[in-house]
């Protein structure tokens, strides 16, 4: 088999083993979907990423590399840390983008597209749909959660890509506390992600949480000017249906969850969501929309592992 260059990287924050890991395979040509498919399953991690050229139309587009993303348990057509941790693969090893202005990824669900903020990536939250959910679905993942109807201040299913049902709970201590049913969950086919918004957040609070990035990020991107000054959300995913009980920090979730909170004024145009708490973790999250309504999704990212892979 040949060796390939391989990344280990977390994602999500700037300090090794503190965010989301994933693991890049830099070169994917010539490996076929069960090739692929049997290596995530293999890392056990929530995803393996597989970098390819574009296809000839999405270069033509301004595409500059293709990734294909598997958790272990079968594809996804985007995922947010994923794409940003494999955008900060790509660039390290030496990929030069076609502009110089941005990067454009190509996935399953079409091109994305990601800017740099001084050492952060951030990508461009893609199209979302949502609805209300079947209140019969929301009563079932309810139970499976151990919640109670009057724990849930609002809810939609999210679709950017991968489907998430989101849920807003009215108590953090209740969200930090939640030991769910994965199995339950897994009966459902149900990926569902969870969220406390907490207007109370002051600026010294934020500033104990996030600290250095907070500002930096500020400093850097010039799109958040006070994050200290927005509410702070906390948030988990529960994956089970894929293979994933708990999802340490999750791209895609928080890109929803930004259009459909700050869409119904239920958070603010910029803030931090925190995420992996329960895991030991501390992922964070840097969301602003900008003038045209576009919501971008920042985040670190810290090689832990470089390398090859025989594949």
């Amino acid at each position: 088999m040949p060796q390939r260059p391989f990344n280990q990287v977390d994602v999500f924050t700037d300090t090794p083993y503190l965010g989301n890991p994933l693991a890049v395979v830099l070169d994917g040509t010539g490996l076929d979907s069960d090739d692929m498919q049997h290596f995530a399953r293999w890392t056990n991690l929530s995803e393996t990423t597989f970098v390819l050229p574009p296809s000839d139309e999405a270069r033509a587009q301004g595409a500059d590399y293709r990734v294909r993303i598997f958790t272990p348990g079968g594809e996804l057509p985007f995922a947010g840390h994923p794409t940003l941790g494999s955008c900060h693969a790509w660039l390290q090893a030496g990929g030069v983008p076609q502009a110089n202005t941005h990067i454009v990824q190509e996935c399953a669900k079409g091109l994305v597209t990601l800017r740099r903020n001084g050492s952060q990536l951030a990508f461009a939250a893609p199209p979302l749909q949502r609805s209300q959910p079947d209140p019969a679905l929301v009563t079932q993942v309810a139970a499976a959660l151990g919640l109670e109807a009057q724990h849930i201040l609002a809810s939609q299913l999210l679709d950017n890509g991968p489907v998430w049902l989101g849920l807003q709970i009215n108590s953090l201590e209740l969200l930090l506390a939640l030991q769910p049913d994965h199995q339950r969950l897994k009966a459902l086919g149900q990926k569902v992600g969870l969220v406390h918004v907490d207007p109370g957040h002051t600026a010294t609070t934020l500033v104990a949480r996030s600290n250095r990035e907070a500002r930096a990020f500020g400093q850097r991107s010039g799109t958040v000017s006070h994050p200290v000054d927005a509410p702070g959300l906390t948030v988990r995913a529960f994956a089970a249906p894929i293979g994933v009980p708990e999802d340490p920090v999750t791209g895609s979730l928080n890109a929803s969850l930004a259009q459909w909170l700050i869409a119904e004024g239920l958070a603010p145009t910029r803030y931090i969501a925190t995420q992996g708490t329960c895991l030991g973790r501390h992922g964070q999250v840097f969301i602003s929309q900008d003038n045209t309504g576009q919501v971008w999704v920042g985040g670190d990212s810290v090689t832990c592992i470089a390398g090859f892979v025989d594949l």
